[in-house]
This record gives C-alpha cells, structure tokens and sequence, in this order.
C-alpha cells in the first residue's frame, strides 16, 4: 500500500544530494493543499533565536531525470530537391 498525501499535510525528505555551501535545500518534498500536490522545499538557518527552517511552497516543476541526455536529430530537407525518394 504507497502513501497517500491527505489534504493539508506533506511530508519532507533530507536532501543527500546537497554538498557544502550549496544553495539547493536541505529537505524536499510534497505537500497537498486544497487537493492541489505542490513541491516544499526547507533550508535550515541560524538567527538570533537559534535554529530554524525557513520554507518555500511552488508549483511542482518538470523532472530533470533525463535533462542533458536526450540528443535531438535534426533532418533538413530541402521542397526543391528533386532527389527525394517519395
């Protein structure tokens, strides 16, 4: 049975991609608002109270699994041709 995100709840994940002094966040997840699914994304801060995690709530964005990878083959023909094989 895969969890189910329930309408205004989320959850968060630690980010074992970050590297030091990186700007990308510590925790990643979902969260369900209004039955709409948005990415949360949390970054842990010091201020003069201490500690914290400070928020950012988006549109969930295209995954980037195969960005790069994919090669695109461009075919130019020319209408003029008269060496088409149709």
């Amino acid at each position: 049975m895969a969890y189910e995100l329930q309408d205004n709840s989320g959850t968060l994940f630690r980010n074992n991609k970050k590297q030091d002094g990186d700007k990308l966040p510590d925790y990643t997840g979902n969260v369900k608002i209004n039955g709409k699914e948005l990415r949360i994304a949390g970054w842990v801060k010091s201020g003069a109270k201490g500690s914290f995690l400070s928020l950012k709530i988006s549109e969930h964005q295209p995954s980037e699994k195969f960005s790069g990878n994919l090669k695109t083959k461009v075919i130019s023909t020319n209408s003029n041709s008269d060496d088409l094989p149709f």
